[in-house]
């Protein structure tokens, strides 16, 4: 266990909210120089605390209209790993989770209309093992984020 001072988790609440902020602007929110910023933003991406930087696109200017909530069975846990590759190769499938509960997987998935999605569930209930489908079609959305809750703490890493 490691500890993150004050200092790394300033660093990270503000990346959070702005990942493209520049680096001078983070050194005065941290009263530090920016070569010392620099250094510490290197040493939490080589700890794998930060996974990468991204922006995120308005899926509807870009015609996907449909997000929606598609709940998996599987036959059983032997069909898991083709099940995981084949969902990281459909591009419509924005995560993919294993769950307790009903069904063995979940995934979220961004397309198009309803034309798209009823291919996009044939295609998945098509992949061997895959037992059935449940789809919830998301009306309106309030609150998406990435962002979790930092305070000083130990961390694993």
């Amino acid at each position: 266990m490691h500890h993150l001072d004050d200092i790394d988790i300033a660093i990270l609440k503000h990346l959070q909210k702005n990942g493209r902020a520049q680096r001078n602007k983070l050194a005065k929110i941290v009263n530090l120089s920016v070569p010392s910023v620099s250094e510490r933003m290197r040493k939490l991406e080589e700890k794998k605390l930060i996974d990468g930087y991204h922006a995120i696109l308005n899926p509807v200017k870009f015609n996907f209209d449909i997000a929606a909530f598609i709940f998996v069975e599987i036959d059983n846990s032997s069909y898991h790993a083709s099940f995981v590759d084949q969902a990281v190769l459909e591009p419509e499938i924005q995560e993919c989770h294993s769950i307790t509960g009903d069904g063995s997987h979940i995934l979220k998935i961004t397309t198009k209309n309803t034309a798209s999605l009823e291919k996009l569930l044939s295609r998945i209930q098509s992949w061997e093992g895959v037992k059935k489908t449940r789809s919830n079609i998301v009306l309106s959305s309030f609150k998406q984020t990435r962002e979790i809750p930092l305070e000083p703490s130990k961390v694993s890493y």
